[in-house]
């Protein structure tokens, strides 16, 4: 049981009968139990006049998946299965980062019949958003109190990455069918395959004449190349402890999340094989021969309830997770945190390794106030902190050059910058006949 404001509201009217009629016949006390016993007589009529809070059938309808920031209705049906009408405030005990626009809201639903709640939810965080109870407050008539019950009504919904990196694709996928129409009249090289035949006009290269063609037909056939397709492209994903860092509001690993979506969608649709996985000391998610539409639904869907484990990653297993999706030389892609040499001690250690067999990428969010403190040393503090970026920068600049030597390519950028720049090295590498 609760009880209302009206309830105190009507014990403090009380004092002024009470006053007046301790003043006027000397019976104050008399007169201050006759309230207080009027008052509980009103309360127990009202709370016997209440609905049954336990007497409901609860049933949700949710959508299954929303993407991140995107707003989403939860629909709670409550179907009143007893005798009187239930004037009820509902609480639907949503997690607070599931972002529910309000956490009450007051319902009646007469006797046999059913009403139907709508909380709008725009969740700020990735992963498993769930609700286990509904709270009922039944009140009576005179609104003095309530009878209370929470019901369990488990409910989930799934929040995907945002994949605002996909504004990009249009222009990369433009690029693409470019980089194909312009390859495909150029001569046989590495990283291209056999397109088609057609018909040799003045200036083609005489050596693409397909002789065996040529004498089926009444014309010079010559043969045409694109680059090669049904490549395969590993992206490797660090969960560790360096991608909790935020930067620029968004952890290391969200932008991680963006990059490796847009290359897939990049990739599929130049007709390569992509494979994910999401690794610290446990595998944490893996997307193996899944293509096209179905391709992207099952990264984020892997990718949703994966937060950075507070441990160090543990890269020399990650060539061994790179031979059990493929054996074949293909583009793997590290996105991970190029920060001091100490730390990139394992990194640096399994990139020669990988080289050799693979074509490697690094990829690696920057932080723009780093670089903004650089510029800025106006007094005493601002100084010592563009030093301390200005070490920062070494550093990374030395791991770069160590990752360049031992033959991997790096891409770095700000969590804006670093999709659109790691969709444009894949494209260079297709352009250079490299993949």
């Amino acid at each position: 049981m609760s009880v209302s404001g009206r309830l105190v509201g009507l014990l403090a009217f009380g004092v002024v009968p009470v006053v007046v009629i301790g003043a006027l016949y000397g019976q104050a006390f008399a007169a201050l139990g006759a309230w207080v016993l009027l008052v509980v007589v009103l309360l127990v009529i009202d709370l016997v006049a209440a609905g049954s809070p336990r007497r409901v059938a609860l049933e949700r309808a949710l959508p299954a998946r929303v993407r991140l920031g995107e707003t989403a209705a939860s629909v709670l049906s409550i179907t009143n299965t007893g005798r009187r009408m239930l004037r009820a405030v509902v609480r639907d005990a949503w997690q607070p980062s599931a972002g529910p626009a309000s956490n009450r809201s007051a319902l009646v639903v007469p006797a046999g019949e059913r009403r139907a709640l709508t909380i709008a939810l725009t969740p700020f965080r990735r992963g498993e958003r769930r609700t286990e109870t509904v709270t009922i407050r039944s009140f009576g008539p005179l609104h003095l109190a309530a009878r209370q019950a929470t019901l369990q009504a488990p409910g989930r919904i799934r929040v995907l990455p945002p994949f605002n990196s996909r504004k990009h694709l249009p222009s990369r996928l433009a690029r693409l069918r470019e980089l194909d129409g312009r390859t495909s009249v150029m001569i046989r090289g590495q990283g291209t395959e056999f397109d088609s035949l057609r018909e040799y006009v003045r200036g083609d290269d005489v050596r693409s004449i397909d002789w065996r063609a040529t004498a089926r037909h009444s014309d010079v056939m010559v043969r045409t190349w694109r680059p090669e397709r049904d490549r395969r492209v590993v992206i490797v994903i660090d969960t560790g402890r360096t991608q909790a860092a935020r930067i620029d509001d968004e952890p290391r690993l969200d932008t991680a999340f963006e990059s490796s979506l847009l290359l897939a969608a990049l990739a599929t649709r130049a007709g390569d094989r992509v494979d994910l996985v999401a690794y610290d000391r446990r595998l944490r998610g893996r997307v193996h021969g899944a293509s096209g539409p179905e391709l992207l639904s099952r990264m984020v869907d892997a990718m949703a309830p994966i937060e950075p484990g507070l441990i160090e990653m543990d890269w020399t297993a990650v060539p061994g997770l790179v031979r059990q999706v493929t054996t074949q030389r293909s583009l793997v892609v590290l996105l991970t945190a190029i920060d001091a040499p100490g730390i990139s001690r394992e990194l640096l250690a399994i990139v020669p390794q990988l080289a050799r067999d693979h074509l490697v990428v690094v990829a690696s969010v920057t932080d723009p106030d780093v670089l903004a403190s650089v510029q800025r040393r106006s007094d005493r503090d601002e100084v010592y902190r563009a030093a301390a970026a200005e070490r920062a920068l070494l550093d990374v600049a030395r791991v770069t050059t160590v990752l360049k030597r031992y033959g991997a390519d790096v891409v770095t950028g700000s969590p804006a910058d670093l999709p659109p720049a790691l969709a444009d090295r894949y494209l260079a590498l297709k352009a250079a006949g490299r993949l």
